[in-house]
């Protein structure tokens, strides 16, 4: 029989960006912008992404890793405040295999010359997932890379 476990956490990381709050919002809710931060990993094959970015609107993400395994995220956006914030819940599983259920905020608030990000997720793991630390480096890595994809765009509205 299999041990059922659950591990709960939440973590918080922030980033401020030289792009107007606007710009970050968009490289959330535009298919194309969130495509390519989001789902186009190093490494990663078989990428499929759709994005439907409204209140009761779904994203679904998927990927096979360098190893093999498929990695999959179902997301449901449950409130959304044009350039100001983001909160949605997802589902992620390896294999077919559910790892953890999260809740996520997004919020977004001018400061001088740009935009500061707060991202706040509530999360459990399940049978081992990936765990706390290796989802907060996951979102750090990839907040990284939307501020990577930020700061090639041109011009800065």
């Amino acid at each position: 029989m299999t041990d059922r476990t659950t591990q709960h956490a939440t973590f918080a990381i922030e980033r401020t960006y030289t792009a107007s709050p606007r710009q970050v919002f968009a490289a959330w809710a535009e298919p194309a912008a969130k495509r390519h931060w989001f789902a186009e990993g190093d490494g990663f094959t078989e990428v499929q992404h759709a994005l439907d970015f409204r209140v009761g609107g779904t994203e679904t993400c998927s990927g096979r890793e360098p190893k093999g395994r498929l990695f999959a995220n179902e997301t449901v956006y449950h409130d959304i405040v044009e350039d100001h914030r983001i909160i949605f819940s997802y589902r992620m599983a390896i294999d077919d295999a559910p790892i953890s259920v999260s809740l996520a905020t997004v919020t977004l608030a001018p400061v001088d010359g740009g935009t500061h990000l707060t991202f706040i997720e509530q999360s459990v793991f399940l049978e081992g997932g990936d765990g706390p630390q290796m989802r907060e480096g996951g979102w750090t890595w990839l907040l990284d890379r939307l501020g990577t994809a930020l700061s090639a765009e041109q011009p800065k509205l």
